[in-house]
């Protein structure tokens, strides 16, 4: 190794490297958790299904036909048929008796089961959804759990409001733990500096070498940060497959991405600050910080 590249990556600028580079893995973790309470605010709303009860007299084929146009609708994300014995299949497995041998016949109606997209999942959207269905003289009534939808719309809400607020509290955190780390790099380079500026070295000139190698530092923090945070995604989707609808691909990529562009941005930002503190500094005021 050359004597540059020694000075380059020397001891100081190991340790600035796992410094940043456990800020931006907390940072990151922030970022991984507002996501990924997004994705569960949206799979549990698209999981409350409503339920569309038929009326007797409403053929096969106009159910299909029904269910085709429920399927197109914006508010619609999934539809499934339950005929009469079906439900009867499904109600006498529950309660382990077969309520037809009581009663002569069967007592439930064809439905179809509606989940909605996410955005849908209020009561506000379901009041004229529901107007919309009853439209048709064939549907008898629509069920759907509305305490059950207002209390998780309450909670994520709430939920999301702690999260953003952890989320800015830390960010800022962040931004002072790499920021008190770069500056006390550039301190101790700090009578350098000042040498520099007495051989007539620009500030430009001066600065070039510090921004560059802070870069460097925040690029490979970053891609440590990142590589760490992709190994507990994937364990943790490798221990519960269920929560690969959670920690998608692009809940991983906006992480990535959010961890690289901080880390290589305030790094060069507090690179460039503390060094102009520096530069503006006379010979005496060195010895006195």
């Amino acid at each position: 190794m050359s004597k540059r590249n020694s000075t380059f990556f020397d001891m100081q600028f190991i340790t600035s490297c796992i410094s940043t580079t456990l800020v931006l893995m907390l940072l990151g973790m922030v970022v991984f958790f507002v996501m990924t309470a997004h994705n569960l605010s949206v799979y549990v709303r698209e999981n409350i299904a409503c339920s569309v009860v038929l009326s007797d007299d409403m053929k096969e084929a106009e159910i299909i036909t029904f269910q085709k146009n429920l399927d197109e609708e914006p508010f619609v994300k999934q539809t499934i048929y339950i005929s009469k014995a079906q439900a009867l299949k499904e109600q006498t497995e529950a309660m382990g008796t077969d309520p037809a041998e009581f009663l002569g016949y069967n007592p439930f109606t064809a439905s179809i089961e509606i989940k909605l997209n996410s955005e849908y999942a209020n009561t506000d959207s379901l009041q004229w959804i529901q107007e919309k269905l009853l439209s048709n003289k064939k549907v008898v009534e629509i069920n759907y759990p509305e305490e059950l939808m207002d209390s998780v719309n309450r909670n994520i809400r709430k939920i999301s409001l702690f999260l953003l607020g952890l989320a800015g509290l830390l960010t800022f955190i962040s931004f002072a733990l790499i920021n008190n780390t770069i500056r006390l790099g550039i301190y101790s380079k700090r009578f350098l500096i000042h040498t520099m500026k007495l051989v007539g070295a620009s500030w430009s000139f001066i600065r070039r070498p510090f921004i560059t190698r802070h870069i460097w530092i925040g690029i490979l923090a970053a891609a440590v940060a990142d590589t760490l945070l992709i190994g507990m995604a994937y364990l943790l989707v490798n221990y519960e497959p269920g929560l690969a609808e959670i920690i998608t691909p692009s809940v991983m990529g906006a992480v990535m991405g959010a961890v690289f562009v901080f880390g290589v941005t305030i790094t060069s930002l507090c690179a460039y600050f503390s060094i102009n503190k520096y530069l503006r500094m006379k010979v005496s005021e060195l010895y006195q910080i």
